[in-house]
């Protein structure tokens, strides 16, 4: 064996559905209502792809979706609420069916049973609303009632959260300190670099987007491997993700061994340096052109397949990355 046997690839999936573009996404005549119902086909496949090559990934799953329906979720509903400015992002206010047979979109007990019945596969929490802490209203009170109610909804079905993935990435350093105190011990955090660090609302949005657009394909803020010492270095445990895996496109297909060549480089170099390169994307991501970005998928996982032959590179929840970091 070669190299640093130490290296490891973390994925996780933000597992949303419409309750992370509720905002922008208001009915199903917006085109963008496809992927998340195509969402519903993607994961098994997923999985499937996953448990067939011993992938372990993070599921990082809104609360709601835990839900049987409107009174399931109305129950484990907190009893502090986010008083957001902006009553878009305000998915309390969104009407919803009285089952996930009604409303597939809102509601996926039996997608998360799917989850939890395939090996290696962690469900974290994507807080209980889709929390967006960045919005004026809201405050630390209500975003702790917030993580105790998905607390409270997973332990229901048996699952403890130990895994938080902040709602569009908006991660909040004075938000963390609540996170031990609602059972969290581990976050996603953003890459370190300006790009990443700074949100959508306080950047030139068109500016902002066809950045990191371009950065899916052509490298320009750097690989964003994350070391072990800095996942250890503080409670609770920051593991940043490196890159989001983005989806098939028809428009960029004459690009696309760039977008893939992107996610190997980062896999080697990771591989090479002893660290961790964690890739992220949404299951809806996958919800439309599903062959397309399943071969793209295999496509990166072979090269993790030759990097675990190469290396020794494993594969890792995000949980598991945390455990593995403080025990070095």
């Amino acid at each position: 064996m070669k190299g640093n046997s130490k290296s490891a690839m973390v994925i996780s999936l933000d597992f949303e559905l419409h309750w992370g573009v509720a905002d922008q996404v208001r009915a199903p005549g917006n085109s963008y209502w496809k992927r998340l119902q195509g969402a519903r086909e993607a994961i098994p496949h997923i999985l499937e792809m996953f448990e067939k090559r011993c992938i372990h990934a993070t599921w990082a799953t809104v609360g709601f979706i835990f839900a049987h329906g409107r009174e399931d979720m109305n129950f484990f509903n907190p009893q502090i609420l986010p008083q957001y400015l902006c009553n878009s992002v305000n998915n309390y206010l969104i009407e919803v069916g009285e089952s996930e047979r009604e409303d597939p979109v809102h509601f996926a007990p039996s997608l998360i049973k799917e989850i939890m019945d395939t090996s290696g596969q962690e469900l974290a929490s994507h807080t209980y609303s889709h929390y967006y802490c960045d919005d004026p209203g809201q405050d630390m009170m209500s975003f702790r009632a917030d993580l105790e109610a998905a607390q409270a909804i997973a332990d229901r079905d048996g699952v403890r959260l130990r895994t938080l993935v902040f709602p569009r990435n908006q991660v909040k350093d004075n938000y963390l300190d609540i996170l031990p105190e609602t059972g969290i011990e581990v976050y996603r955090g953003n890459p370190i670099s300006r790009l990443y660090q700074v949100s959508e609302q306080k950047f030139n949005k068109y500016t902002y987007r066809a950045l990191r657009l371009l950065d899916s394909y052509f490298n320009l803020t750097g690989h964003h491997t994350v070391k072990w010492s800095d996942i250890r270095a503080k409670k609770p445990y920051n593991v940043r993700y490196s890159h989001f895996f983005r989806p098939y496109s028809r428009k960029l297909r004459a690009l696309d061994f760039l977008r893939l060549n992107r996610v190997k480089k980062g896999l080697r170099e990771a591989a090479r340096c002893g660290e961790v390169y964690h890739l992220w994307w949404h299951p809806h991501n996958f919800g439309v052109n599903l062959a397309e970005n399943l071969v793209a998928l295999e496509s990166i996982l072979d090269e993790f397949s030759r990097l675990w032959k190469t290396h020794g590179m494993r594969s890792m929840t995000m949980a598991e990355a945390a455990d593995s970091a403080c025990q070095d």
